[in-house]
């Protein structure tokens, strides 16, 4: 481990002086933001191993007065400092060892999440518009920006399917769990026998990825213009700035309508398909490496049912971690972030049991 910190803080003071003083790297904009980018990444470990090292220090220096000191007093005091060092140095060192498992290389991007109705009909509908709305209002309270790009709704309000982006520091390591099928169990509004009715929504979250992560050629893209659709209302674009992208190799249909400018509306349909082309390059790749899969919180696979939302005893339980909450409403205003922070620890901690065992 700690061959690998001093080869960390030696490749971070390395760019640290490349970053004050190569001009060629600071006139050239994309490799300077690289650059930063890959500073920043490690600056909490070698932070942290710095801290680490002065409390050997700070361990060496007590030691040193308790063999040395003929005052009694400074020796109790030394003691005691020992001691405590010793305690930092152990949560220290169990700190580093979170700080080097392999980080997710998406973690720090933007996402796309789809909402889907799943089987249920409109209740369906309606329970992806309740979690369209818990994660929007999530988003909210943490800071990023939820932008939609399409959503096809229903008459009373629900939606076949939504799609939105989410930009924010860190919207992919904060998103990334809520893949899966989300299934609510609810009395509907035109159920007049009070029956409990069971009804799904799938949910995907993809990184936003770059142009040049993904290669698109524009001999494999059919666009087409065409009017916005939806339930009605003031806010339907009736102008043909809506964007149908087709990506002929894969078959994948993208539709944009929620911008007013066609040009926009186009920017964020290539985004998308970007997104999707990624995720089945990266899924590609886990099929081939399947073992890595068990130091997952899930598969992220859209059919594993990961949680469920029972109104009627106001009770959401995850089923990838067993934790039940029994706050459902304070949960679907978007008072999600205890749930994802403990889908996160869990995760860490098979990852960190993974790397052990290796």
């Amino acid at each position: 481990m700690f061959e690998k910190l001093d080869a960390t803080v030696e490749k971070y003071d390395r760019l640290e002086y490349e970053l004050a003083n190569n001009t060629a790297l600071i006139t050239d904009a994309t490799a300077y933001a690289k650059a930063i980018k890959e500073y920043r990444s490690l600056t909490a470990v070698v932070e942290k191993y710095r801290e680490y090292k002065r409390t050997e220090q700070d361990i060496e220096d007590a030691l040193q007065i308790i063999d040395e000191a003929d005052d009694e007093d400074m020796k109790a005091m030394a003691q005691d400092e020992l001691k405590d060092a010793k305690s930092r140095l152990e949560t220290l060192s169990q700190e580093l060892t979170v700080l080097l498992i392999p980080r997710d290389p998406n973690d720090e991007k933007n996402v796309i999440v789809e909402i889907r109705a799943g089987a249920g009909g409109e209740e369906a509908a309606l329970f992806a518009a309740v979690l369209y709305r818990m994660y929007s209002m999530y988003a909210a309270t943490v800071g990023f920006k939820v932008s939609v790009a399409n959503a096809n709704e229903t008459e009373l309000g629900g939606y076949k399917e939504i799609s939105f982006s989410v930009e924010g520091d860190g919207a992919y390591s904060r998103f990334k769990f809520e893949s899966g099928v989300h299934r609510v169990q609810r009395v509907p509004e035109t159920e007049s026998q009070g029956r409990i009715q069971t009804s799904t929504a799938t949910v995907a979250v993809l990184p936003e990825v770059e142009d040049v992560e993904i290669e698109i050629k524009d001999s494999d893209l059919i666009f087409e213009s065409c009017k916005s659709s939806g339930a009605g209302g003031q806010h339907i674009n009736k102008t043909e700035s809506a964007v149908r992208l087709t990506h002929k190799p894969t078959g994948i249909v993208i539709e944009c309508q929620e911008e007013r400018s066609q040009f926009k509306n186009k920017d964020k349909a290539l985004k998308m398909l970007r997104a999707k082309l990624y995720d089945i390059k990266q899924r590609e790749q886990s099929e081939k490496v399947a073992s890595d899969r068990k130091s997952q919180v899930g598969t992220g696979d859209r059919s594993e049912k990961i949680r469920t939302y029972n109104y009627p005893q106001n009770r959401v339980t995850d089923h990838r971690i067993g934790v039940t909450l029994y706050s459902l409403e304070d949960f679907l205003n978007g008072n999600i972030g205890g749930m994802i922070d403990s889908l996160i620890a869990t995760d860490t901690a098979e990852k960190l049991k993974a790397e052990n065992n290796n």
